[in-house]
């Protein structure tokens, strides 16, 4: 059983947060390791490269 901090951790960011599984081939680009390498580039980290990828990719479709 958890810590009473771990548990109110997790009742936070399950109400302030949704989470999304992304799975990528091993053998098929773009793999973890290239995204991975691209938000190294960036300065991010691997969560914000890919949240700014899909807000640029949504905003494209706004007027």
């Amino acid at each position: 059983m958890g810590t009473a901090r771990t548990k109110a951790n997790n009742k936070w960011n399950a109400k302030a947060y949704d989470r999304v599984n992304l799975v990528l081939k091993k053998d098929t680009s773009p793999t973890k390791d290239e995204v991975q390498a691209a938000a190294d580039a960036e300065g991010v980290s691997l969560n914000a490269y890919i949240v700014a990828a899909i807000s640029q990719q949504l905003s494209k479709g706004k007027p």
